[in-house]
């Protein structure tokens, strides 16, 4: 086994997105800011109402997926499919564009803390006109995985712990994406297989932690994009407040990416299409 290190920091910057919302984004603050397959990560959190009530009123996507990861608060989901879901503490909602869809993501809360992740996963050249389509996951949908020391939830991917291979709530995908929660008491450590053909990151928001490659673990850095070099294991060893973070890899797609706002094609010529579409209404047809 190789550990991993950390190759390249990607702080979170300050911004908004929807009708206002207040985030943080790490990957995708600039187009060539990405870490293939993923285009974006966004973390949201607030306890004052006017940095999230306006939401997200609808809005077209095309050609990749949206995974949201609600750890406080309360979503609707609605979209043109006619589809309507709650997301609530500890659920996610796996948003596929496919070809093309309208949806919304709107507060159902007027006070209290909202707080969660958006990624935006792409999708190879063979499936971004696939139809569209999500899934709602329940808290009690993911699995969670005790260990000595904290536990994981395992949104998404398969990973070894304790001796024992574990799936997560999502699994294969031709991007074998793995999105995991891991929670460390204290200066507890855990150690994790990540395969080597996945690209990954660790986004750290809460406590302190580090990663350990040679005599002394790298501390990382909080709201931030940890981009893990080459290799095929982890080694994560908390601070005194203990701490929760988020293992995301997937297999890179290495196709061409042409981004217009929400929607992601592989040329200018599809996105001019998918802009055409959106206009006299076949987007979603």
């Amino acid at each position: 086994m190789t550990l991993r290190a950390v190759k390249q920091t990607i702080p979170a910057l300050e911004t908004s997105d929807g009708a206002g919302v207040k985030i943080k984004r790490s990957i995708g603050q600039h187009q060539n800011i990405r870490l293939d397959p993923f285009l974006m990560l966004d973390e949201f959190g607030s306890d004052q109402p006017q940095d999230y009530i306006a939401g997200f009123p609808s809005h077209p996507h095309r050609g990749f997926e949206t995974v949201t990861y609600m750890i406080e608060g309360h979503m609707l989901h609605e979209d043109h499919l006619g589809n309507r879901g709650n997301l609530r503490n500890g659920g996610v909602q796996w948003m596929t564009a496919g070809r093309g869809i309208v949806h919304s993501e709107m507060p159902q809360q007027e006070s209290g803390r909202m707080r969660g992740f958006q990624l935006w996963l792409n999708l190879p050249a063979a499936e971004k006109m696939k139809p569209a389509g999500y899934r709602d996951l329940q808290p009690e949908d993911i699995p969670e995985v005790p260990f000595k020391g904290g536990r994981l939830k395992l949104i998404a991917g398969e990973v070894a712990i304790n001796g024992i291979n574990r799936a997560g709530a999502v699994t294969g995908g031709s991007t074998r994406p793995l999105y995991i929660d891991i929670q460390l008491e204290p200066e507890s450590a855990v150690s994790l297989p990540v395969d080597e053909e996945l690209d990954g990151l660790l986004y750290l928001y809460e406590g302190s932690a580090g990663l350990r490659h040679g005599e002394h673990p790298e501390a990382l850095t909080p709201s931030a994009a940890s981009i893990l070099g080459s290799g095929d294991e982890i080694r994560l060893e908390a601070g005194r407040a203990g701490a929760r973070l988020l293992l995301i890899a997937g297999r890179p797609i290495n196709e061409p990416v042409v981004q217009y706002g929400p929607f992601v094609m592989n040329s200018r010529a599809e996105i001019e299409q998918t802009l055409r579409d959106y206009r006299d209404g076949r987007l979603t047809a």
